[in-house]
C-alpha cells in the first residue's frame, strides 16, 4: 500500500468518528455539496487545507452525489522554501494541485492598517477568479469548528456584535460562485492529531509579516485569534460543554430576548413593537 492510501485510510478508520464522520455531518447539515458541482479546493499549504483536500476526494470516491473536483493553490509570495514544501506534500498526499500565482504579499507589505483583513479578501477575490475561469461554480476553504467559535467570540469581545463564520455564502463580487466550509464540525485538535499520526509537516504560516513561523502545527503569535484561542483552551479545562454551547448559541437565536439586530438594510429595536405587543413578559 502507498503512504497515501495508508494516509487516506487513517481518515476513514483511526479518525473516523472525530474527523470523517463529522466532515460527512457537516456536508449534510449544511447542504454544502450538490450533484453536477465543480469544487475548486482552495489549499493554502497548511493542514487544514490539505486534510480537506484528502476528505473531498474520498467523498467523491465512495459518495452518493456525483461532483468534480481542482484542487487549487494560490502562491501569494512564497519564499522557496514553503512552496516546495506545498508541492512535496501535496505528491506525498496524492493531491493533483494546480498553482497559479499573485503578487498580495507584495501589495499587502505596504499596508500599515488591517494588513490580515485586506489579505484574506484578496486571497479569496483570486481564488474565486481563477476558480470561476476553471469552469468551477464553488471553492472549497479549510475553515474548521475552532474557527468558527473563535469568529463568535472575536465578535463579542471585540466587535461589539453577534455573529458567526457561516458553512456556505454566496460570492457577492462573482456571481453563480459559492464559498463552501466542509470542515464545519471539525475541531483542530483532531486535525492535528491526524497530521502527527502520519507524520505529516506542512507549513503553518508562510506570510511576510511573521517571518518566524516555520513548518510546524502550532504557531504562537499575539494576534486576536490566538488570544481566542488561549481563551477556548481555558474553557476546555473548566468543562467540555462550554464550547459546544458557544457554536450552538448561533444556531438557536431567541429574537424575544434580543434588544437589537439588523439585517442587510433593516434595523430592528425591541422598544420598536414593545407597547403594540404588550411588553416582554416576566
Amino acid at each position: 500500500m502507498e503512504r497515501y492510501q495508508v494516509i487516506e485510510r487513517s481518515i476513514i478508520t483511526r479518525f473516523r468518528k472525530e474527523i470523517w464522520r463529522k466532515f460527512i455531518e457537516g456536508i449534510n447539515e449544511y447542504q454544502l455539496i450538490k450533484e453536477g458541482d465543480k469544487i475548486a479546493v482552495c489549499i493554502s499549504g497548511g493542514k487544514d487545507s490539505m486534510l480537506l483536500a484528502k476528505c473531498m476526494q474520498e467523498i467523491q470516491r465512495h459518495g452518493k452525489i456525483p461532483f468534480e473536483l481542482v484542487f487549487l493553490v494560490m502562491d501569494p509570495g512564497y519564499n522557496e522554501i514553503n512552496r516546495q514544501t506545498v508541492i512535496n506534500n501535496a505528491k506525498i498526499l496524492n493531491i493533483p494541485i494546480q498553482i497559479f500565482e499573485s503578487d498580495i504579499f507584495d501589495v499587502v507589505a505596504e499596508v500599515d492598517s488591517s494588513p490580515c483583513y485586506l489579505c484574506a479578501r484578496m486571497r479569496r477575490g483570486f481564488l474565486y477568479k481563477n476558480a470561476q475561469a476553471l469552469g468551477c461554480n464553488k471553492i472549497a476553504l479549510g475553515h474548521h469548528f475552532d474557527d468558527v467559535i473563535e469568529t463568535i467570540l472575536m465578535g463579542m469581545l471585540y466587535g461589539g456584535q453577534i455573529q458567526t463564520m457561516m458553512p456556505k455564502l454566496h460570492s457577492t463580487n462573482h456571481p453563480g460562485m459559492e464559498l463552501i466550509r466542509p470542515l464545519y464540525l471539525v475541531k483542530e485538535a483532531d486535525i492535528i492529531a491526524w497530521s502527527r499520526y502520519n507524520d505529516l509537516q506542512f507549513i503553518q504560516c508562510a506570510c511576510r509579516l511573521t517571518e518566524n513561523c516555520t513548518i510546524c502545527d502550532n504557531g504562537g503569535g499575539g494576534s486576536k485569534r490566538q488570544e481566542m484561542k488561549a481563551l477556548i483552551k481555558k474553557f476546555r479545562q473548566t468543562s467540555p460543554v462550554i464550547e459546544k454551547n458557544i457554536f450552538r448559541s448561533v444556531h438557536d437565536v431567541n429574537l424575544d430576548t434580543i434588544i437589537g439586530y439588523h439585517n442587510k438594510n433593516m434595523k430592528y429595536n425591541f422598544l420598536d413593537d414593545y407597547d403594540s405587543k404588550g411588553g416582554q413578559k416576566c
